[in-house]
């Protein structure tokens, strides 16, 4: 890419924080405005650069953006706190907690690889949660006589915070492997999560009218708040677990959406608007996302959000038997033969998952594809919605390794071209290119769209195994197909071998 000269963002973010400065310590300017105009400003920011990450050609302008934003919301809450009358106290405990948060972040971060990426997000969510009911939790306690908007948004608060924290932590786990991908079906599980939010629900009316409560009255509302605490955490658990390995990129995306209206909760609780306003934008953001990841992946967005409700688990044929498109000879094919099909092809797709990521097989894929483009064949990547384990993972691991913009193309944009491709590679993707998801209806996947792989003339699937199946833990049917060969071996050297063996 061109030199973008990012670091010229740094001036107008610097006047506006000089502006605040100023206001501040020599009294240049009414603080209280340049507060506001400040955070303002943040919004905006935040605004636009949810909009440069919509595409990879302005994504690391949106980054750009983001990072402004966040830097003028902190320096607009600092201003905030000086006119409201802050003294050195507070603005220890905030310099300090403030610095050992992101001491922590940095280090924790720093050690994060693309492929712990998703379960780290998950991670951050948690702690999103747990700030909320923390946040709402202090407010409780250190005042008195809250009013009925106030006492309102401090259960909301807990609530949206309790189902995000848990949620999350669920979620952390299915991707780190530390539990089960299968999801948990508890006998009347819709059931259980009506009974849970029904008693939420008259938490809220005690927590709001303390007199519902009858001779308990005087214990109500602390009562109410630690039963939506106990409760929303236990709600948010069943919820995540009860659904599968294979959903995990869209309950990502679910946490996203909840951590962003606990913010918006904590902005009216603490009457803060730019909070309200991140926090709508998150959530927004968050919701709007995950319609599109159910629609990819042929989810109905209520069951998901509702943790499978509706649904039941998907069971074998009543005869016990195996279906016929697993069954017939795999078929392995050698870097030599690979590399022959790809000389002789004058289309080529390569399809990735979350293999490539495991295996950092990116530089290698982006040289073969350089090379084959060079020789002036059709080249492009095709790449699902949900490939890897969180949505935009494999782009931003192509695009790492300087794969053109222009060679990066959605399933929706070339799914009909694999009739007339001649090879395909598939590395590392199972779920994502498997057949039956159109094919076999008893299976987990059935209904979701997937890339179309088998269509083309000649499929290459690379795979550390042939026993090694997708994060839904089933078998892809291509592997039995006449004209799929299996290419045995990690991502990364079989891609290494196979640039070799097309330029000896």
């Amino acid at each position: 890419d061109p030199k973008n000269y990012f670091e010229l963002y740094a001036l107008p973010v610097g006047i506006v924080l000089a502006g605040l400065g100023a206001a501040g310590m020599a009294d240049f300017g009414n603080l209280s405005t340049m507060s506001s105009a400040a955070a303002v400003a943040s919004a905006i920011c935040c605004i636009a650069s949810i909009a440069g990450l919509a595409n990879q050609e302005s994504a690391r302008t949106g980054n750009m953006l983001g990072m402004a934003g966040v830097t003028f919301g902190l320096a607009a809450t600092t201003g905030e706190m000086s006119a409201g009358g802050a003294g050195a106290a507070a603005f220890e405990q905030v310099g300090l907690m403030g610095g050992l948060g992101g001491a922590v972040g940095a280090a924790l971060a720093s050690g994060v690889g693309p492929t712990e990426l998703p379960q780290t997000v998950a991670a951050f969510h948690s702690l999103v949660g747990l700030a909320a009911m923390s946040g709402a939790a202090g407010e409780f306690f250190g005042n008195s006589d809250l009013a009925m908007g106030t006492l309102a948004a401090i259960y909301a608060a807990v609530f949206i915070g309790g189902v995000t924290f848990s949620g999350s932590c669920v979620a952390f786990g299915k991707l780190s492997g530390m539990m089960g991908s299968a999801p948990l079906s508890l006998p009347g599980r819709d059931q259980l999560n009506l009974g849970m939010l029904g008693l939420c629900a008259a938490g809220l009316a005690a927590f709001l009218d303390p007199a519902l409560a009858g001779s308990a009255a005087d214990g109500a509302q602390l009562g109410s708040l630690g039963l939506v605490a106990a409760v929303s955490s236990v709600l948010g658990w069943h919820l995540t677990a009860s659904i599968g390995g294979a959903d995990m990129p869209v309950v990502i995306t679910i946490l996203n959406s909840y951590s962003g209206w606990a913010l918006v909760a904590e902005g009216f609780l603490l009457g803060n608007p730019l909070l309200a306003q991140v926090g709508a934008l998150i959530g927004f953001s968050g919701a709007i996302l995950t319609w599109i990841m159910c629609e990819a992946m042929g989810r109905d967005v209520v069951s998901v959000i509702l943790g499978g409700a509706g649904t039941a688990a998907p069971v074998a044929s009543s005869d016990g038997e195996v279906h016929d498109m697993y069954k017939g000879e795999i078929h392995t094919a050698s870097v030599d033969q690979v590399a022959e099909a790809l000389k002789d092809a004058k289309s080529v797709i390569i399809t990735p998952g979350y293999g490539l990521a495991v295996s950092q097989a990116q530089f290698a894929v982006a040289d073969i594809a350089k090379q084959l483009r060079a020789e002036g064949k059709n080249v492009r990547f095709g790449i699902h919605p949900v490939a890897g384990r969180m949505p935009g993972q494999l782009n931003v691991l192509l695009a790492e390794a300087g794969v053109p913009y222009d060679m990066v193309f959605e399933m929706e944009e070339i799914n009909d071209d694999f009739e007339d491709t001649d090879v395909v590679v598939v590395i590392g993707a199972s779920d994502t290119v498997s057949s039956a998801a159109e094919d076999d209806p008893n299976c987990s996947i059935y209904g979701m769209p997937v890339l179309r792989v088998w269509k083309s003339g000649h499929v290459f699937v690379m795979k550390r195994s042939i026993g090694n199946t997708g994060y839904a833990g089933m078998q892809n049917p291509i592997l039995f197909k006449d004209n799929t060969g299996v290419l045995l071996g990690d991502a990364k050297e079989s891609c290494d071998a196979l640039k070799v063996a097309l330029h000896p």
